[in-house]
C-alpha cells in the first residue's frame, strides 16, 4: 500500500506522551491536535503502530477531509474520497462513530447515514452494482468535524487499543491502560527505580510498568481488525511485526514494582491480571492500607488514582483519606509521587503544593495530574551503571 497519513486519537492533554512514541517508532509527525497524532507511515506502519503505541486508542488510516457546511456538501465531499481504494464489492462498511465540534452540522446519526449513502453511490459507480451483500470483511469509520472540517478515517484496530486483553477482573471506576501507561511515561520513572501504587485496584499502573521495564509490546497477545485486508496489508508485514516484538522482550531485569489496595478480594482480581498480562512473577501485589505504606528504598516513585467523590459518597471520609496519603508520603520524603484524581481538595489535604498538575480527561471526567517530584538522586557511578 501506499505511502499514508494515519491518525492515532489519544487522550486529551497526552499528545506529548503519543507523539514520542510515534518518533520512537521511526515515523514522521504531520500534525499534533486536541486528541489525536497523525503521522506518515506505510502498511507495515499501521502493523507496528498497533502492535507498540503504548497511548494511542486505536489506530486509524485517514481516507481524506474536507469542507462541509450543508449536507450536500457532506454527501459530495464523501462521495468524492477513494473508496475504492479500500474497501473491496464485498466489504461491510459504516459510520461506526460520528464527532461534531464547532460545526453547522451536528447531529452524529444523520453524518453516518448521509455517509453511508454517498459511500454506496460511490461504490455503484466503480464497481457496476447497484446493491451491496456486505458479507465481507468490516470497514468501519470514524469521523470528526472540527470547525466544519470533516475528518474520515478508516479503523485498523477494532477493539480500542487499551484492550490489551489482560483485564477481565476489573473494580468500580478502573483507569484504562492507556491512560495509565501515558500517565507512567508522562514522569522520569525508569526500570531501575522503585514503583508503588498503594491504590492499586485491578493492577493497571503496576502491569503497565512491568510491560514498559520489560520491553513488552501492549498488542502482542491480541489481534486487529486490520489483520483481515489482506488487500491492503500483506500477512508478513503483521508477521514481522509480531516477531519483532517477541524478539524485544526483555525479562533479564528484576524490577521493584509493586501494588498495595486495602481489598484482598481486589489484590486477587489484580494478580489474575497480572498473570494474564505475563508479568505477575515481576510485580509484588498486597493488601495493604496506605496508612501502612512503607519502603526502605530511596528515590523511589509512587504513582496512583485514589478514591474521589464519584467512588467516596462522604466528603469527611474522602478529606480523611486524602490526609493519610499526605501521611503516607511524608515517610517516604525522598520520593517522587504523581497522583490523578478529580477531587478539587487533593492539594489541601494531602499537605503539599503540587510542582505541576496537568488537565486530563479520565472518559468524559476531568481530573488533574497532581505532579509532586522528589529530590533527584546522586549521580551513580560508572561502577554502579
Amino acid at each position: 500500500m501506499k505511502y499514508m497519513e494515519l491518525i492515532a486519537p489519544c487522550h486529551f492533554g497526552l499528545e506529548a506522551v503519543l507523539k514520542k512514541e510515534i518518533l520512537d517508532l521511526g515515523y514522521e509527525i504531520s500534525r499534533v491536535e486536541d486528541g489525536k497524532v497523525t503521522f506518515l507511515g506505510d502498511a507495515q506502519a499501521v502493523c507496528y503502530a498497533n502492535i507498540f503505541l503504548r497511548t494511542a486508542e486505536r489506530v486509524l488510516i485517514k481516507v481524506g477531509s474536507f469542507h462541509a457546511v450543508t449536507y450536500d456538501e457532506l454527501f459530495e465531499g464523501t462521495k468524492a474520497l477513494p473508496w475504492e481504494e479500500y474497501i473491496p464489492s464485498d466489504g461491510k462498511f459504516w459510520v461506526t462513530k460520528a464527532n461534531s465540534v464547532r460545526s453547522a452540522l451536528f447531529s452524529p446519526s444523520d453524518i453516518q447515514s448521509i455517509m453511508k449513502k454517498a459511500m454506496v453511490e460511490r461504490l455503484k459507480q466503480v464497481y457496476h452494482k447497484e446493491w451491496f451483500e456486505e458479507t465481507g470483511e468490516s470497514f468501519p469509520l470514524r469521523v470528526t468535524l472540527m470547525k466544519d472540517e470533516v475528518t474520515v478515517g478508516l479503523d485498523t484496530s477494532g477493539l480500542s487499543l487499551h484492550k490489551r486483553g489482560y483485564r477481565k477482573s476489573t473494580v468500580k471506576a478502573p483507569i484504562t491502560e492507556t491512560l495509565a501507561a501515558a500517565l507512567i511515561l508522562l514522569t522520569p520513572w525508569k526500570k531501575d527505580r522503585s514503583l508503588i501504587d498503594p491504590f492499586c485496584g485491578s493492577g493497571t499502573f503496576p502491569i503497565e510498568a512491568a510491560l514498559i521495564a520489560a520491553d513488552i509490546a501492549p498488542g502482542m497477545n491480541r489481534t486487529f481488525l486490520a489483520q483481515d485486508w489482506k488487500h491492503l496489508i500483506r500477512e508478513r508485514d503483521w508477521r514481522d511485526a509480531f516477531e519483532e516484538a517477541n524478539d524485544r522482550v526483555d525479562r533479564s531485569f528484576r524490577p521493584d514494582i509493586q501494588g498495595y489496595d486495602i481489598d484482598s478480594e481486589v489484590i486477587r482480581m489484580a494478580r489474575e491480571n497480572a498473570s494474564r498480562a505475563g508479568v505477575l512473577d515481576l510485580i509484588h501485589l498486597q493488601a495493604r492500607p496506605v496508612s501502612a505504606l512503607r519502603h526502605s528504598g530511596k528515590y523511589g516513585y509512587i504513582i496512583t488514582n485514589p478514591p474521589y467523590g464519584e467512588r467516596l459518597g462522604d466528603k469527611d471520609q474522602l478529606a480523611e483519606l486524602y490526609q493519610e496519603i499526605g501521611n503516607a508520603f511524608r515517610t517516604l520524603d525522598t520520593w517522587s509521587e504523581y497522583v490523578i484524581t478529580s477531587y478539587d481538595q487533593a492539594e489541601k489535604y494531602i499537605g503539599k503544593k503540587a510542582a505541576k498538575n496537568r488537565k486530563i480527561y479520565n472518559g468524559m471526567m476531568k481530573t488533574y495530574f497532581y505532579m509532586f517530584p522528589g529530590p533527584k538522586p546522586p549521580a551513580r557511578r560508572l561502577s554502579e551503571s
